[in-house]
Parts: structure tokens; sequence; C-alpha cells
């Protein structure tokens, strides 16, 4: 079960917000093979005075509405399931919330289950991703 945290500039509509989570959701289906119900993202907005970033590193023309996607999962994808997922989520966002590439940036930090509780304060180890009741 990933967990995104996404960033966008203040003033960024409702609507556009959701456009921005579902282009990143599809592509974790897609890429990873992530079932569809495993939708967690906390979106928050940045003012412009509260994100400095440098709009041409590393030769990319970078806009003033930059989307920061951090990707917190389990461990054990590999490279070319990760290139393969940041190929998706820039292109989801271009095609479908009209987000350049330039301005996606994502990072993934890799944990295990012994690292997650999600749901009821059960130690998510013990579940290892089985269905609970309730």
């Amino acid at each position: 079960m990933p967990f995104i945290r996404t960033a966008v500039k203040a003033g960024t509509s409702a609507d556009l917000k959701k456009k921005i989570v579902m282009g990143i959701h599809q592509a974790l289906i897609d890429a990873i093979g992530m079932p569809a119900d495993e939708l967690f993202n906390l979106v928050s907005d940045y003012a412009e005075a509260d994100y400095f970033y440098d709009r041409n590193f590393n030769g990319i023309a970078r806009s003033d509405a930059a989307v920061v996607v951090e990707i917190t999962l389990r461990r054990g994808r590999s490279d070319a399931m990760k290139r393969d997922l940041y190929a998706r989520i820039a292109a989801n966002l271009q095609r479908d919330a009209g987000v350049s590439p330039k301005d996606v940036f994502i990072f993934c930090h890799e944990n295990d289950y012994s690292d997650w509780s999600v749901g009821n304060g059960v130690f998510a180890m013990a579940l290892q991703q089985q269905r609970g009741g309730d």
C-alpha cells in the first residue's frame, strides 16, 4: 500500500488536484500492479514563498508550478518498474491535468511491512495485506 504526499502550488483548484491525484494513482496501478482500492494521497498546497527550487536544475526548465510527488512504499520494486512509474506519472499528469512533465518532481521512500499500521492500530507485518473485516 503506497502512501503518497503531493504538493501543489497554492491556488490549484480542487478539480485539478483530483486529476493530479488520479493520474498518480493510475500510474501506480499500471506500473507496479497496485490494487485499485489502495488510494492514499495527502495533497498539500505550498505558497511560492515556501518552496525554493532551481528552475533549471539538471538542464530542465521548470515553471513556478512544480508538482512534488513523494511516494512511500514497501521495498521490492525493480528499477525498471520505478522508471515506468515515473514516466507514467509524468505522462498522466500532462494528459489529464495539463501539468508539464518538466514540472513533475518524484521521489520514493522504501520500507518494510514492519514500518506500517494501516488501521485499527494493527501492526501491518501481522496482516501482510490481508483484508480485514469491519
